[in-house]
């Protein structure tokens, strides 16, 4: 009870002080903003200690079915509070949020769904401040601008708000409108950001390294932010793959987009909650190797990829085919740089440890010296490709979160082989888009022939599905 009654006291300090914190009247709107949004962190953090103490007393004399049912009870509800606090706020915490929700598939389903809420609609900003935006823009409010323009979003996010509007000419477009200050916010929302990653890795992965998903996310930021950087992404994306016959691009609206504002092509379709309620079992297949072959097209045709894999940037629609949006986050091989990995990739998918732990030193992912047996680095490395060692593989639902957990484990199995390993850079990216892919095929038990189709994007192997000749067909007619 002592434990407890700290952790309670403690929560209570805590909450008393981002009262009075908050209470303070500042001249620096700027300041006041930051410390309101820390104190909310704050009491967020110190209720979900109190919570924490709360469980490990009842469950010490608990037997383990009752352990387990306590912590599940503790998870459902860190995740509705976490869902409730920072729903209302934009920025990188925000995205933390959505990443989490996205990645942890491993939660219990009550827990998942309140983390899920925060990868669609947030509260928006006024309409007012969205006119304003575009206004300092544009040079002229909306109305003026637009023939038409609904002041309410359809959609709010992280960083931004999207408003469905129709063009002079008579073309329907949505309209993203960044919400003002959020570049004010997001120093102070990167350190927070890693107490929600530690938050979540006690509950699901136990060794995530907080660190780098932290410095992952301040770099993605600082793309996210210029708008006129993802309409030229977006705009090449919509270029290579235009008339494809089952990836769409939205088109760019250029002399309407500008830093704070993205105007493209307005694109109906259904959100990825509704296609999983309504698409049939051949459906949900046929959309799964759309999406695989999207990004295994980028990575290795066009050689730029979109590193933000989650369902809500895209639109699905019923006969299979995708629309893929927000390419806030781009990876642009340099040169070089796809050659270094490609390598590797050879001898792992053909079971050849000592080849593959090789060809790591050479592209500096060990030390010469690392003194590891070669078959036990494959075994942890390999663990993402497992789908593409087999003739025919199905996705699961929960093979990403406890693929992960194994590897992330610093106390697991392959404790040694992590302490040796080192992830360069431009490896950050892909591993999360392997990561996520592998987490959306499997909500939809996505079942194929990967390694045959993966083929044909390395080493232009021949179609081995009616996805792949109809796309050969679109290849050959715009060569």
């Amino acid at each position: 009870m002592v434990s407890s009654r700290r952790a309670a006291g403690a929560a209570g300090v805590a909450l008393g002080a981002a009262a009075i914190t908050t209470g303070v009247v500042l001249r620096d709107a700027g300041r006041r903003n930051r410390i309101e949004r820390s104190a909310r962190i704050g009491r967020l953090m110190a209720r979900r200690g109190a919570h924490f103490a709360v469980i490990k007393l009842r469950g010490a004399a608990a037997d383990d079915a009752r352990k387990r049912q306590l912590e599940e009870q503790f998870t459902i509800r860190a995740a509705e509070d976490v869902a409730r606090e920072l729903g209302s706020m934009k920025g990188v915490i925000m995205k933390a949020g959505q990443m989490l929700s996205f990645i942890l598939d491993g939660l219990p389903e009550a827990a998942r769904d309140s983390l899920a809420s925060l990868q669609g609609d947030v509260p928006p900003m006024s309409p007012g401040a969205a006119a304003k935006v575009v206004r300092e823009e544009l040079g002229a409010d909306p109305e003026r601008i637009f023939l038409d323009w609904s002041e309410m979003p359809v959609a709010a996010a992280s960083i931004g708000q999207v408003h469905r509007a129709v063009l002079r000419d008579g073309r329907i477009v949505a309209v993203k409108v960044q919400y003002p200050g959020i570049d004010r916010a997001i120093t102070s929302d990167l350190a927070n950001a890693e107490l929600l990653y530690a938050m979540f890795s006690a509950l699901a992965l136990k060794s995530l390294d907080v660190q780098g998903l932290v410095e992952e996310l301040r770099a993605r930021m600082i793309d996210e932010l210029d708008y006129t950087l993802e309409a030229r992404c977006q705009a090449d994306f919509a270029e290579r793959y235009r008339g494809h016959p089952f990836v769409h691009i939205p088109d760019v609206i250029p002399e309407l987009s500008t830093r704070r504002v993205l105007v493209t092509e307005w694109v109906d379709g259904l959100r990825w909650d509704d296609f999983l309620a309504v698409a049939d079992h051949d459906t949900k297949q046929r959309t799964a190797e759309v999406m695989f072959r999207f990004i295994q097209g980028a990575i290795y045709r066009a050689r730029v990829f979109n590193g933000d894999p989650h369902p809500g940037n895209y639109r699905f629609h019923l006969d299979g085919t995708v629309s893929f949006l927000d390419f806030g986050l781009v990876k642009r091989w340099a040169p070089g740089e796809l050659e270094t990995l490609t390598p590797l990739i050879d001898p792992l998918l053909e079971r050849d440890a000592n080849a593959m732990t090789s060809r790591m030193i050479d592209a500096g992912f060990l030390y010469a010296d690392h003194g590891l047996v070669p078959g036990r680095v494959w075994e942890y490395v390999s663990a993402p490709y497992t789908p593409y060692l087999e003739h025919e593989f199905t996705f699961t639902p929960d093979l990403a979160s406890k693929t992960l957990g194994k590897l992330l484990d610093r106390n697991g199995p392959y404790a040694d082989v992590m302490q040796k390993l080192n992830l360069p850079p431009s490896f950050v990216i892909l591993d999360r888009v392997v990561w996520g892919m592998t987490a959306v095929l499997g909500r939809l038990g996505a079942s194929n022939r990967w390694r045959e189709i993966l083929d044909e994007y390395r080493s232009d192997a021949p179609p081995v599905t009616p996805l792949g000749e109809a796309e050969a067909l679109w290849r050959a007619g715009n060569s």
